[in-house]
């Protein structure tokens, strides 16, 4: 997940493998020239055999196929041009050479039905990803609504990272949160986390009543068995997640924290607020152990301030000297921006900071800015 060129400016796959294919030739005929030419002692058939090997790296079986067989042609041609093909040496290299070309073009076949096995899941992956964590509207009320989910693994789409909104008949509801684990087993728990909040966001008359329902359908799940781990053993599964609810009339926002990272608020004038709250409850999935009671509380929300939701992923994040991800100096430097603007910002930075350009964790963000106007 590094940074990209623009599209016009990279190359493509065509013109990649073109580009290879012509060198490939250029070795062939570099070969069969040299080796025609050098002293009788010297014999350079073996190189040719670096073709075909070269080209079942980048190409299908079909091309492989056909390098082979002008490798040999060429090893053919030198035979003939020094000796003659029933020459002992060559023979041999003739016959090491056609061995050689049949083995590489059946892993160039092998490669190219696994790569197409890999289209087709990531084409899966990204149909979960729309159903699952869907993408969030740009206006919701009176809120101007940014997201961005950056995977830590190059072929995933979605992980246990979530955010979703709703919309109630007072404000809008937000969740965002993280959970516990990897792999279908997390997208499994996530998906259970984001139905129940949609269907549940516009029913609750409050949120602790709408954690508390957001709790007892994720502990139902632990302590259905079907959803045991291998063996039967408990999965300990548990999300951080926070709620907020961000009324229409009021400036201001009501939070419930679930052992998640706090919030940061954006002011107008630069300086950088985290939501703090007094009382953090447990994890959901985890308040049966502690008896927990969900308790909101409330921060100043003004129109053009701006509100920051995001996972553990990004504070998380790494560089080559083992610091981490300096989010709150970051999102001070995005003062007067729009939701859009400052996340593209924080990604652009948070891939710059990461060590290789990749993240060793999920990482979600969800940049939330209250209109001035009705």
């Amino acid at each position: 997940m590094g940074h990209r060129l623009p599209r016009g400016m990279r190359p493509g796959p065509w013109e990649t493998g073109h580009t290879l294919l012509v060198v490939v030739l250029a070795l062939i005929v570099t070969v069969t020239v040299v080796d025609i030419l050098a002293p009788p002692a010297v014999h350079l058939g073996p190189f040719l055999a670096a073709a075909p090997a070269v080209t079942a790296s980048f190409a299908g079986p079909r091309i492989t196929a056909c390098i082979g067989a002008v490798a040999v042609l060429a090893q053919a041609v030198v035979a003939i041009v020094r000796t003659s093909l029933i020459d002992l040496n060559h023979s041999f290299q003739l016959i090491a050479l056609i061995l050689i070309s049949v083995f590489v073009t059946f892993f160039a076949h092998l490669r190219e039905r696994h790569e197409k096995e890999l289209v087709q899941l990531r084409s899966v992956a990204e149909a979960a990803q729309q159903v699952v964590l869907r993408p969030l509207p740009h206006r919701v009320g009176p809120l101007h609504i940014a997201s961005v989910y950056l995977a830590a693994e190059a072929e995933a789409q979605i992980g246990g990272d979530l955010y979703a909104a709703a919309r109630t008949a007072h404000g809008t509801r937000l969740l965002i949160g993280d959970v516990r684990g990897k792999g279908l087993e997390a997208v499994g728990d996530a998906a259970l986390l984001l139905g129940a909040f949609r269907g549940a966001a516009h029913r609750q008359a409050d949120l602790p009543a709408l954690v508390s329902y957001l709790e007892g359908t994720v502990s139902s799940d632990l302590d259905d068995p079907g959803a045991a781990g291998p063996g039967g053993t408990p999965t300990e599964a548990f999300i951080t997640a926070a709620v907020l609810d961000v009324p229409d009339d009021v400036p201001a926002v009501d939070l419930v924290n679930c052992g998640h990272p706090p919030p940061l608020l954006l002011l107008r004038d630069g300086d950088v607020v985290a939501l703090e709250v007094r009382r953090t409850a447990p994890p959901l999935g985890l308040t049966e152990f502690t008896g927990s009671v969900f308790t909101a509380e409330t921060f100043a929300f003004e129109p053009g301030d701006t509100l920051l939701l995001y996972t553990d992923g990004v504070i998380e994040a790494r560089d080559q000297a083992g610091a981490f991800f300096p989010l709150t100096e970051r999102l001070a430097d995005c003062a007067g921006r729009a939701p859009h603007a400052i996340l593209g910002r924080l990604r652009q930075d948070l891939l710059a900071h990461a060590a290789g350009g990749s993240l060793g964790d999920d990482a979600a963000m969800v940049a939330v800015s209250r209109s001035a106007g009705p």
